[in-house]
């Protein structure tokens, strides 16, 4: 077996191109393939075809593997608006983090209303528009709110 493999080379570098990405992985594919298939002695007939089929049978093997690893993915970048600033001072982080807690802690209604207006800036229309609720409750539900966060209220 070893003996034939150099002329069936050229053959087993074709298919391996066809079968992988780029060209280094078509030849870490064949070499792959070389050290699998000549690590044991075998007694083969058509060394050609048999090489082609330890080829993809190894293609197959790789592809199997690489599905098994988890898939790891970039982070998303985090918005700025919801993390606090590494340059403030601790007490105002401390801050903030009760001003989210009293936020919280409103009644669902005025809750919905204060995220919508004051935390993601949306305009009154809008906010009525998202929350599928009149103008005028947007406003008086946001009054309210807000009346209950002033105790938490940050000097700016």
């Amino acid at each position: 077996m070893l003996e034939l493999a150099p002329s069936h080379l050229a053959a087993m570098r074709r298919t391996a191109r066809a079968l992988a990405d780029t060209p280094e992985e078509a030849d870490d594919l064949v070499q792959d393939t070389l050290v699998r298939v000549l690590s044991r002695p075998r007694d083969v007939e058509a060394a050609g075809p048999y090489l082609l089929q330890a080829l993809r049978n190894t293609h197959v093997s790789s592809i199997r593997a690489r599905d098994r690893r988890p898939r790891t993915t970039a982070l998303e970048p985090e918005d700025a608006r919801l993390v606090a600033s590494a340059a403030l001072e601790p007490a105002a982080v401390v801050a903030s983090r009760e001003v989210i807690g009293a936020i919280a802690a409103l009644p669902a209604d005025q809750r919905a209303v204060v995220t919508a207006v004051d935390v993601a800036g949306l305009a009154y229309r809008e906010a009525a528009d998202r929350l599928r609720i009149p103008v005028g409750t947007v406003m008086s539900r946001l009054h309210r709110g807000r009346a209950r966060l002033r105790p938490y209220a940050v000097a700016a």
